[in-house]
């Protein structure tokens, strides 16, 4: 699990890529490789991977083939950096909202606006995932733990302070760029659950009456 609070940024240094499968290596930042160990879970842009490698401070990752499909990872290149955290250990602050490093689906920036002191984004997501968005709900944006401001059709935006702009890779997100999202999985257990128990009773409904 994570917290959604972005630990750092990291370069992609090195790429392999193979059929429906990628090694690439990141070079993690010093505050991050205390007690790094092969098999621990490291979150880049939210998507959690597993440590296959550590040289120094290079680590690397492989990416499956769903990986490459569902997130923004495969279409990184060299000297790209990515927000990094690694999972949370029990009895760590919950500074964001828990998050599982399961990307469910790629938003588009949609229209950057810069005000005074802060920015806000708007996000353009597929029809079927906005049922799971509500305004001032819990969403993860390339692993960031985000509060979200409004929301329009399939539309909604985010509102953020210098601090997140300053610690993470959204400071650099224009328009076109494609997002990993990340729902807040109670969010989305309740939504299916109703789904679910309705459909049920409209099927019961429609039954004929003995």
């Amino acid at each position: 699990m994570f917290t959604g609070i972005v630990q750092g940024v990291a370069e992609l240094v090195a790429i392999t890529d193979k059929q429906d499968f990628r090694t690439h290596i990141v070079r993690l930042p010093a505050v991050l490789l205390p007690g790094l160990q092969l098999g621990a879970s490291v979150a880049h842009n939210g998507c959690c991977l597993t440590v296959t490698q550590i040289n120094g401070d290079l680590v690397s990752f492989d990416l499956m083939r769903e990986t490459l499909r569902v997130t923004n990872l495969g279409g990184l290149a060299l000297g790209d950096y990515v927000n990094v955290e690694r999972a949370a250990h029990f009895g760590d602050d919950i500074g964001g909202h828990l998050m599982s490093g399961h990307i469910i689906t790629l938003a588009t920036v949609q229209q950057v606006l810069d005000l005074p002191n802060n920015r806000t984004i708007w996000f353009e997501v597929a029809a079927d995932y906005m049922k799971f968005i509500f305004k001032k709900g819990y969403i993860g944006i390339d692993g960031i733990s985000l509060t979200v401001g409004e929301v329009l059709d399939n539309r909604f935006c985010v509102h953020l302070i210098p601090e997140t702009l300053e610690r993470t890779m959204i400071k650099s997100r224009q328009t076109g760029d494609l997002i990993n999202i990340e729902i807040d999985p109670q969010t989305q257990a309740i939504v299916e659950t109703v789904e679910r128990v309705l459909a049920q009773r409209n099927d019961s409904e429609r039954l004929p009456q003995g």
